[in-house]
């Protein structure tokens, strides 16, 4: 172990005295590193460095049996329990697995490290971005195969459990153009003729507008912005009327979905919490700058979703009424957010 990693691990050994519960993503913001260097001091001991074959460990990860994948941005953390199924690996584009309960898109370009972690009877795959950014982790659970578990480790481990890595900086993030800039009249005209809603990100980039921009750019009455509390308003009324939603919370590497109800919300101190048997997510309402009611046509009717982001205009969650492909939006959805115009 080099120096400088010795001197990493004594200062993160302090911190964890100081405050036994402090979670490793707080302790590397607190240290100035990344969470992966963190690991990084642990190898030999509870971590062990996994070849960065993401999608061939990805591929066997059915085999783990019900697990818990957890999803998460700085503001919020999504965590569903299932098994990994279908996968779907020939899209250039992403990865997919499309489970009833694990229901991920993957985009492998920005996947750099793998690690297996293992802290008292937590066992974990964790993966993360070229600049040590945790993007993705994969929990057991009591109901896991732990000998699959041993198996995938024993089969990615990566030869030399000293490497020296090198973690890059994040590329910085594009500067919104001016609004004057953008083509503003045929942006709208597109957005009216969109036919599916996966098509809106490409007519973003084709036009060259951020996401938030977008909505304010957007057709009347096709984007609303709305007071930032109503996304808790939202997830509290679905959760009264068993009303089955969609929740999507991701960053560059990952969006994670849950579809259904929710049942057990709660707070506690900022963050906003659903606390259910196999779902959890966790959202810091502190950090949230903006929430908008977003709707878009498509061949099945139109389809609105509630979108939340931080401040730099990153999206933070966006919530729907469950829906499938061809089957029109739930009307107890729309209602649900008309109550937030009023």
């Amino acid at each position: 172990m080099s120096t400088l990693v010795n001197k990493l691990k004594e200062k993160w050994e302090a911190l964890k005295t100081e405050n036994p519960h402090l979670r490793i993503r707080n302790a590397a913001a607190e240290l100035g590193v990344s969470e992966a260097e963190l690991l990084l001091t642990n190898v030999g001991d509870e971590v062990t460095i996994l070849k960065p074959e993401c999608a061939d460990i990805l591929s066997e990860v059915e085999k783990l049996g019900k697990v818990m994948a957890l999803t998460r941005n700085e503001e919020c953390v999504h965590e569903r329990k299932g098994t990994y199924l279908n996968g779907d690996f020939s899209s250039s584009h992403a990865l997919l697995f499309v489970g009833e309960d694990i229901d991920l898109r993957i985009f492998l370009h920005h996947w750099k490290f793998a690690f297996a972690v293992v802290e008292g009877d937590r066992r974990s795959i964790q993966f993360f971005g070229k600049d040590g950014l945790a993007l993705h982790k994969i929990y057991l659970t009591k109901d896991s195969n732990e000998e699959a578990f041993d198996n995938l480790v024993s089969r990615f481990k990566a030869e030399n459990q000293e490497e020296a890595f090198v973690f890059e900086t994040a590329a910085p993030k594009e500067t919104e153009k001016p609004d004057s800039e953008i083509d503003a009249e045929g942006f709208r005209k597109s957005w009216l003729e969109l036919k599916d809603t996966h098509e809106f990100f490409m007519m973003t980039r084709k036009f060259g507008v951020s996401r938030t921009q977008a909505l304010r750019l957007a057709p009347e009455g096709y984007a609303k912005k709305i007071d930032s509390s109503k996304v808790v308003n939202i997830l509290e009324d679905a959760s009264e009327k068993n009303l089955p939603i969609m929740i999507f919370v991701g960053n560059r590497g990952v969006i994670q979905i849950h579809t259904g109800e929710i049942h057990k919300t709660m707070w506690h101190q900022q963050w906003f919490n659903v606390l259910d048997p196999d779902f959890n997510l966790h959202l810091d309402v502190t950090k949230i700058a903006e929430v908008w009611i977003v709707k878009k046509p498509t061949e099945d009717g139109e389809v609105t979703a509630i979108e939340v982001f931080n401040k730099e205009g990153d999206f933070i969650v966006q919530i729907f009424g469950k829906r499938k492909p061809g089957i029109p939006e739930l009307q107890e959805w729309k209602d649900l957010v008309a109550d937030l115009e009023k």
